[in-house]
């Protein structure tokens, strides 16, 4: 199929409470569609529902946000896989952060959206940072300064030279 980017599959990486849902809203809206298993949640089996609402919109041409956790290298090589098959751009935003904060930013969370601590615990513990390695296309830093504005950088990374 090759690469002819006329759309994109941006996978967030971050963990709960680090304002994902809030970055995607203020960059990325409409057109982009928002895939999120927070959304899913009532169903029985999120993260296959997930991919084939992925499949549906790249099936469709559309761009895709995957708003998750997504701390793993096996939880970003299916969607990778995914977009590769379909020919998108695969566009990382790494949100920068610690539990510490996490926690504090959730307990400003009301009703559904806030998570019990342990489940950040749990996903600081498995967080890798994302490689150009995995296939990824493009990959940006995202953290919050002072002002609670988002700072997005172009990824660092040794000795790697993103693809062209």
């Amino acid at each position: 199929m090759g690469k002819h980017y006329g759309m994109e599959l941006i996978i967030f990486i971050g963990l709960q409470a680090v304002g994902k849902s809030t970055f995607y809203r203020t960059h990325y809206a409409a057109p982009y569609e928002h895939i999120s298993m927070d959304l899913l949640q009532h169903n029985k089996n999120p993260r296959k529902r997930q991919m084939l609402l992925i499949e549906a919109a790249l099936q469709a041409q559309k761009s895709v946000v995957v708003d998750n956790t997504n701390p793993t290298v096996e939880d970003r090589l299916p969607l990778i896989q995914l977009g590769h098959q379909y020919g998108a751009k695969i566009v990382g935003y790494y949100f920068d952060s610690n539990a510490r904060q996490s926690i504090e930013r959730n307990k400003q969370r009301e009703g559904k959206a806030k998570v019990p601590d342990v489940a950040i615990y749990v996903t600081a513990k498995k967080m890798v940072r994302p490689s150009y390695t995995e296939g990824f296309d493009m990959l940006y830093d995202v953290s919050i300064d002072e002002n609670g504005t988002f700072v997005v950088r172009e990824w660092a990374e040794k000795n790697i030279i993103p693809p062209q």
